[in-house]
């Protein structure tokens, strides 16, 4: 990227923070659905699930990743809105960069799930959430969810583009908050039948959770880190390729 493209970039990346922030019932609502999820589980299902330790330190992982998946489907909203409205096009009638509008709705995406992900962690704190890990440890889960979260939004970029309504826009999201409940974020795989075994403990999120929940509990992350690295990396590759090329077909 380019010095005017960065400029372009930061630009139109100021215009589309100060949309949520005139709407911040946006970023509150992402987070609503997880910490009532999160409540749930610990407060209803909790006692009748074993993991061997705290529910809720188990839990958590899992949330922090369908927070994400929730609101990565306004970022679709958004790109929808600005190509359906012709902002896309008007913008591009301009000397601006081809990637720039992208970026910005990317950029904008990370901000917004970050503060999701932020008000989820203190609400697990208030319920008794505790992770002794280093400042390491936590710097290696936040490079993973932010990893995570350009995945998913380059991911929801596509649907934006392509999609004929708004309700088409954000339901892609639906299939990525479901996966988590097919994985190890709720219960332990081993207790599951053989094909719904097999399944979660192959699926992208089982080894993100696991990652993300063994750096937490200062414990040995074995081949999970690779797993997930190799799964948020390769998707977030296809997403790029595929979202700029449905970009720039849409505005041709």
């Amino acid at each position: 990227m380019n010095t005017t493209s960065f400029a372009n970039t930061v630009a139109l990346l100021g215009r589309s923070l100060r949309h949520v922030l005139r709407s911040p019932d946006t970023v509150i609502t992402t987070a609503i659905t997880p910490i009532a999820m999160l409540l749930l589980f610990v407060y209803v299902f909790g006692g009748a699930i074993h993991t061997g330790g705290s529910y809720v330190d188990y839990l958590l992982p899992g949330i922090l990743l369908i927070t994400i998946a929730s609101g990565v489907a306004y970022t679709a909203l958004r790109v929808f809105t600005d190509v359906s409205s012709g902002i896309a096009e008007r913008i591009q009638s301009m000397p601006v960069g081809r990637s720039a509008m992208l970026w910005a709705h990317v950029l904008t995406s990370l901000v917004a799930n970050a503060i999701s992900v932020v008000l989820v962690v203190l609400v697990a704190i208030a319920m008794g959430f505790r992770s002794g890990a280093g400042l390491g440890a936590w710097l290696a889960v936040t490079g993973i969810l932010v990893l995570f979260t350009l995945a998913l939004t380059w991911l929801a970029v596509i649907p934006g583009l392509t999609a004929k309504s708004v309700d088409g826009a954000s339901a892609f999201s639906y299939p990525l908050i479901f996966l988590p409940f097919v994985s190890s974020a709720f219960v332990p795989t081993s207790g599951m039948p053989g094909p719904v075994r097999w399944f979660a403990e192959h699926q992208p999120v089982t080894s993100i959770v696991n990652t993300i929940r063994h750096l937490y509990a200062e414990q040995p992350v074995g081949h999970d880190v690779w797993i997930a690295l190799a799964w948020c990396s390769g998707l977030l590759l296809l997403a790029v390729v595929l979202a700029t090329r449905t970009y720039r077909s849409r505005l041709t």
